[in-house]
């Protein structure tokens, strides 16, 4: 990528090798599922508006770098600024969700409107099972440690909405049984989300 400095044109990189460790502060741009998307951010400066910047991503363990250019009309701060920039993971993960869960990219069509009535089917289903799931029961609190030897599963998903409702019909084992593993796979899937966020946020090594 290259940015505008005044008069001159300048690698986004090379700005990035100029600027000094205390250029950069650590943000979360959000939840995760492995937990707190944190990185290293810092925030430059160009053109001849006091509005645009350009805001450099760094991870801490690899050192692979994301750039975003950024404009606002009113001054913001940088943790806005890495708020925003976040949001784009929840458009990729929607696409995401919607191509692996409801199909919307399993069509095969030789016009607009034929294209048009997939992908609304897709998204409405996508659409219904999201609604199921936020209105599933939440999770309860985990207990400490010491009382529990596992821990309490995660609520419903969309994945596992879906999964549900193809054992129903046509019903291939009973539905006591399908709750027991619906049980037991969301149990797993909290154990293994909670040492994934206790390594992210506890076992990093230093930058």
């Amino acid at each position: 990528m290259r940015i505008n400095h005044g008069r001159t044109t300048i690698r986004a990189d090379t700005v990035t090798g100029r600027l000094p460790a205390t250029a950069r502060q650590r943000h979360s741009a959000g939840a995760g599922a492995k937990g707190p998307r944190s990185y290293d951010w810092a925030r430059v400066h160009i053109g001849t508006g006091s509005h645009r910047h350009l805001l450099i991503r760094r991870n801490r363990t690899t050192g692979e770098l994301a750039f975003h250019l950024c404009w606002s009309p009113t001054t913001v701060t940088r943790a806005e600024l890495v708020r925003v920039a976040g949001v784009r993971w929840s458009i990729e993960e929607c696409f995401q969700a919607a191509k692996g869960q409801v199909g919307l990219d399993h069509y095969l069509v030789r016009n607009r409107t034929s294209w048009h009535r997939h992908i609304t089917l897709a998204l409405l289903a996508l659409a219904f099972l999201t609604a199921v799931a936020a209105s599933s029961t939440p999770e309860r609190p985990a207990q400490p440690a010491h009382l529990t030897r596992s821990h309490p599963p995660i609520r419903l998903t969309v994945p596992e909405i879906r999964h549900l409702l193809a054992a129903v019909y046509p019903p291939t084992v009973s539905t006591a049984k399908l709750l027991h593993w619906s049980n037991w796979r969301r149990q797993h899937q909290a154990t293994a989300r909670r040492s994934h966020y206790r390594r992210r946020t506890g076992d990093e090594p230093p930058g």
